[in-house]
């Protein structure tokens, strides 16, 4: 049976939501979500939340995750996610010669995922055996970028535009779930590497909790049951 770890970064810094990551949602902190959706998991076996901060350190304890403490130089909102991984990974290397067969990260400002999406990833993934897999919904953004007074297509061709019918095998990414094999991390120090999987999910969960405006919406739908 495959070591698989779930990884939920969680800093205490945030610009736009303060203390985002333990914000109420329905009356539950918002990191509650992600972790009881990698507890509650068949296949997960190890539940880390990495963090800056002491109040989130207690709060994930409260809800059986374990704590790896981040050092301030990997506090930086800025910072991607990759050395946030690697560090969880060599302190569970130093204290304990752990070494995990999959490694699973869950971000916290998708608390509409639940096990019942993180299972079927995982099932997909070891499945078709993919190097790594990550989480989206079909559809496609037209993209433009500013040059001086004009702005200029990134990504298409406004003379040619499909309509969304005839978009079929391209995927926005989510977000929310990403998975890899440990040793495809530490060969690219990359989590999404090699052989990538895509995991469809409902568009209607697939945006992340950045402003208020996105917490109301994600409240709404947990309060009203309309994602359960």
């Amino acid at each position: 049976m495959n070591k698989i770890l779930c990884i939920i970064p969680a800093r205490g810094g945030s610009k736009g939501i303060p203390m985002k990551n333990i914000i109420k949602l329905d009356n539950k902190p918002m990191l509650y979500y992600s972790i009881k959706a990698a507890i509650n998991s068949k296949y997960i076996c190890r539940t880390i939340i990495s963090t800056d901060n002491i109040e989130i350190a207690k709060i994930a304890k409260k809800f059986f995750a374990e704590v790896i403490k981040r050092p301030k130089s990997l506090s930086n909102g800025k910072l991607p996610m990759e050395p946030i991984i690697e560090h969880v990974l060599q302190v569970l290397e130093k204290k304990e010669k752990y070494y995990p067969d999959i490694i699973i990260i869950l971000s916290n400002t998708s608390p509409l995922r639940t096990s019942k999406h993180v299972d079927e990833a995982i099932k997909k993934f070891q499945n078709k055996n993919f190097d790594s897999l990550t989480s989206g919904f079909k559809g496609i953004r037209f993209m433009w970028k500013k040059n001086g007074k004009y702005i200029y297509p990134e990504n298409n061709d406004p003379k040619k535009r499909p309509n969304r019918q005839e978009i079929k095998d391209q995927y926005i990414e989510n977000g929310a779930i990403h998975i890899t094999k440990y040793k495809s991390f530490m060969k690219s120090k990359c989590k999404l590497s090699g052989s990538v999987g895509i995991y469809e999910m409902p568009e209607e969960i697939s945006f992340e909790i950045d402003t208020i405006y996105d917490l109301k919406i994600a409240e709404f739908l947990l309060k009203n049951k309309i994602i359960k």
